[in-house]
């Protein structure tokens, strides 16, 4: 297996403002001892650590990637945007949108960030690489085209999905996100079109509070074609894996892309500051390998993971260990520490069935069409 990690020692640099985890510090919020934001590079510096520790570096091709060109970007965000971010970048940051800031050069960062992701899914595309991981930071799943939040400053999924278009390597696009946040930066980008299909699988009202629901399935030529399964707290593993058997792999083979992309965030493991959530490392790589296996049967294994969320500093970097693992088919292998302990921490047999029940019937829903 061929499997490139693109990744760039700059994207470590974005800043983030004075927070203490989403709150703005201020009046009776006490600013924390750490970093504050929650979004720190601290999760995405450590996974390469372990990388490079492990060995897993070794059977991976490393590279960099030059930053997403404004033509790049402005085939999904307005140059009103692009202007604004870029002007406040070179004054020396500030924040644009709802939980979004960066310091000077935090554009640069932004489009570098993206040009990873774009990268990755060209050289996959290319036939350069069977499949790719994008290290990319800051995320991109909630950035709106006109209004970034969520931590998310550019929509680098959809950038890159654009650029691959604009080269006519690709007519049809799967994005499955299973970050423990609604992905509704890339819902409302392909909200009216039928070449994307997104599927987002997420924490029920997590953030956004307002968007996520089984009901919001696209307009027009895109109706159908965007898929939310939102997923009671407390999920779990066997939920998880349930819910891509039962809706997610059904959709896709429907579907049949020419690419499939997965929104990769880790905050639905079980240590996660912002979610509620009990993912395992397990539950990460039997994600990845459903996918994979769906990717090879529907279009020749072409699967490009792009790093979103998650901010559990000790817990992300076996998580996404056990997917690049999975994903590069090598044999060094680094053993969950906490497994055990959440193997006896997963929901009962009852919850279980009660999560699989909600399940069924957004099956009964989703999946008519």
């Amino acid at each position: 297996m061929h499997t490139g990690f693109f990744w760039d020692e700059r994207c470590f640099w974005h800043s983030g403002g004075n927070y203490a985890l989403t709150l703005p510090v201020g009046g009776y919020v006490q600013p924390l001892s750490g970093a504050g934001l929650p979004e720190s590079p601290e999760t995405k510096r450590r996974l390469k650590n372990l990388m490079d520790v492990s060995g897993l570096s070794n059977d991976l091709e490393m590279r960099s990637a030059p930053e997403a060109t404004r033509t790049d970007l402005e085939r999904v965000h307005p140059p009103s945007f692009l202007d604004r971010f870029k002007a406040q970048s070179d004054a020396g940051g500030g924040e644009l949108g709802l939980r979004t800031p960066f310091g000077q050069g935090g554009y640069e960062i932004a489009a570098l960030s993206a040009g990873l992701a774009k990268d990755a899914v060209l050289a996959v595309l290319e036939g350069d690489m069977d499949n790719a991981y994008a290290l990319s930071r800051p995320p991109g799943h909630h950035c709106l085209p006109d209004w970034p939040n969520g931590f998310c400053l550019l929509a680098n999924i959809a950038i890159a999905i654009e650029a691959a278009k604009s080269q006519g390597l690709a007519k049809r696009v799967a994005v499955i996100d299973w970050d423990v946040h609604h992905g509704n930066g890339t819902e409302a980008i392909f909200w009216d079109r039928d070449d994307v299909l997104t599927v987002s699988l997420h924490q029920a009202h997590n953030y956004p509070l307002d968007t996520g629901d089984i009901d919001a399935r696209g307009v027009g030529a895109g109706y159908g074609h965007n898929i939310n399964i939102p997923l009671p707290p407390g999920a779990g593993h066997a939920t998880y894996i349930y819910a891509m058997e039962r809706i997610v792999l059904p959709a896709l083979h429907t579907y049949a892309p020419d690419l499939v992309i997965v929104a990769c965030g880790y905050d639905a493991s079980a240590f996660d500051p912002l979610g509620r959530m009990m993912a395992t490392a397990q539950t990460f790589r039997d994600m990845t390998r459903l996918v994979m296996q769906a990717a090879d049967a529907l279009c020749g294994g072409k699967l490009v993971m792009v790093h979103e969320g998650g901010y559990s500093e000790a817990y992300v970097p076996f998580c996404g260990h056990a997917v690049l693992e999975q994903l590069s088919g090598s044999l060094m292998h680094v053993p969950d520490p906490m497994a055990k302990t959440l193997e006896q921490r997963q929901p009962d047999i009852r919850f279980e069935q009660f999560a699989k029940d909600q399940i069924d019937e957004m099956a009964e829903t989703l999946l008519k069409l």
